[in-house]
């Protein structure tokens, strides 16, 4: 007999398949309907995990009872119950931390999920960058709508391996613990754990707690983590409830553990870093729900406010001066009472929209109001257009099925003019998937000194059901250009809901209003259906 002939371009073997060497930690407590949604998305990673921990947080559900049920069928899973309910997700996380067995350890929450290939995709990263620390993207899923947002996406946009955290001081940004993979001898070496029982935004202070110690990082842009947002829930996540100003009065009190923490360990760049990103996202997402809340809550909020931003040195000021969190700032240390709540929403919108009135002092200086003139706008007077927190102005008012929108942008000290803004392009984006319609660019026509108009039609009937913000994006000149979103006007009968004939709908129902942060938006529905579920709605509303 003859041998077979070898085939002179064999196959590539297949890559062998990664060491069982991650844990990964699951805490819950009450969560009986997700946690194990969350367990299999963990066990099924594959063989690069070595075990799951599941702590049940002392959960009276019978969380306990399904744990222990999947963990009999499941070797890799160990269900480890607290005694005592921690009031917290740091205690869980720290019980994981001592349980684990595996090289590295990840976190992960019992109503979220990692998606496939999340595990390996970290383990390489950690294992090839010789790091302590492996980050990927998370995104946060809304539900039930299914819309997806990464999370400080900037940071993950390529791959990259960081000798230590102060090379990319952003990364104060990302405070999640629960995209990243930590080799767990660092955590145990540095002593680095969460703080114990009812402590909210604990992720916060751990966070600090690694970049503090230096560990190598290893950055990677895939998607490791879906953080799952049930905002209709009976019981909200600890960091969505922000009803009560004690959910503030923690964040201010995590945010400021986190700078002690990389100040104390030398870390002084990440430390500047940590207050400037407190201005940028802390300060401008909660102004922007002021107007929600009640007198007693803004007044006890702005003092709390006024007292940490008291603490800031004249470095923390230096930085980016004309940042609309920065203006904002200075505006809350000034007053000591709530002022401009409207005007300081529209501030801390993204992008950040600076309304009238423009007030200068007798000398001709900007400043934010002629009873406020200690609070500066010089630095607007220096940074480039593109970058200014443009107001445009929307109306639109449904009377047809084709009804026009009516845009004003306003001049800004002089800057507006000096780039010589020529045309808007207009777009309708739906809430739920992002998908556009109505897309058009116009000219913009100058009207007196201050203000440029234009006027754009909308098909509300192609535009379709749904909910749908408006985005502009203002060209000028020299070939720069803004992009924007428009402050609703009010008033006068302006943000009314109205039902306009449709030939291909029948009738549909669309009502302009303005968001929590005061731009534009339009709820479109269609058909008499549509209008009924409207109306149904309502009523619903109104009994409750």
């Amino acid at each position: 007999m003859h041998p077979e002939p070898r085939d002179p371009n064999p196959a590539p073997a297949p890559a062998p398949a990664p060491a069982p060497q991650v844990t990964v930690v699951v805490i819950g407590y009450n969560d009986r309907s997700h946690v194990g949604d969350a367990v299999r998305s963990a066990l099924a990673q594959g063989p690069a995990v070595a075990e799951v921990i599941a702590v049940d947080d002392c959960s009276t559900d019978g969380s306990d009872r399904l744990l222990a049920r999947l963990a009999e069928g499941e070797p890799r899973l160990r269900v480890v119950r607290r005694g005592v309910n921690s009031g917290g997700c740091g205690s869980p996380r720290n019980t994981g931390i001592d349980a684990a067995r595996a090289p590295y350890v990840m976190f992960l929450d019992s109503d979220d999920v990692l998606p496939p290939g999340a595990v390996e995709a970290l383990l390489a990263a950690v294992t090839e960058a010789r790091a302590e620390v492996a980050s990927g993207l998370c995104v946060r899923r809304e539900l039930p709508s299914g819309r997806e947002q990464p999370w400080q996406a900037p940071l993950y946009a390529a791959r990259a391996v960081l000798p230590r955290p102060s090379r990319r001081p952003r990364l104060v940004h990302d405070t999640l613990c629960v995209n990243k993979l930590y080799r767990t001898d660092f955590l145990r070496e540095h002593g680095i754990r969460f703080p114990e029982g009812r402590f909210l935004y604990e992720d916060f202070v751990f966070t600090a707690r690694v970049l503090a110690a230096g560990p190598r990082v290893a950055l990677v842009p895939d998607r490791v983590y879906v953080w799952q947002v049930r905002r209709s829930a009976d019981r909200l996540s600890l960091s969505l409830d922000r009803e009560h100003i004690g959910n503030w009065t923690a964040r201010v009190e995590a945010c400021a553990l986190a700078y002690d923490i990389l100040l104390s360990a030398g870390q002084k760049q990440l430390a500047r870093a940590a207050r400037a990103k407190f201005l940028d996202h802390e300060l401008r997402m909660y102004a922007r729900e002021l107007g929600l809340r009640d007198a007693r809550y803004r007044r006890a909020w702005w003092a709390r406010t006024r007292e940490y931003l008291g603490r800031y040195d004249a470095a923390d000021w230096e930085l980016n001066p004309a940042a609309p969190g920065r203006l904002l700032a200075r505006v809350v240390l000034a007053s000591p009472e709530p002022r401009d709540l409207p005007r300081l929403r529209e501030l801390a919108a993204r992008p950040a929209r600076l309304l009238p009135p423009y007030a200068r002092t007798p000398e001709g200086d900007p400043v934010w109001s002629a009873d406020l003139p200690q609070v500066s706008l010089a630095p607007l007077l220096a940074g480039p257009v593109p970058a200014l927190p443009l107001a445009v102005d929307a109306e639109l008012r449904p009377r047809a099925r084709v009804s026009p929108l009516r845009l004003r942008l306003h001049e800004l000290y002089g800057r507006v003019a000096e780039a010589g803004p020529r045309e808007v392009d207009v777009v309708w984006q739906a809430r739920d998937d992002e998908r556009t319609r109505g897309r058009a660019t116009v000219a913009l026509t100058r009207r007196g000194a201050d203000t440029w108009s234009a006027e754009v039609p909308v098909d509300l009937a192609g535009l379709g059901a749904g909910t749908w913000d408006l985005r502009l994006t203002v060209r000028f000149a020299d070939g720069g250009q803004r992009e924007v979103t428009a402050h609703a006007l009010a008033g006068a009968g302006r943000l009314r809901r109205r039902a306009v004939p449709s030939a291909v709908h029948g009738v549909l129902l669309a009502q302009p209003y303005a968001t929590h942060s005061g731009a534009l938006a339009l709820r479109v529905a269609t058909g008499v259906r549509g209008v009924l579920a409207v109306a149904r709605g309502r009523l619903g509303r109104l009994l409750h």
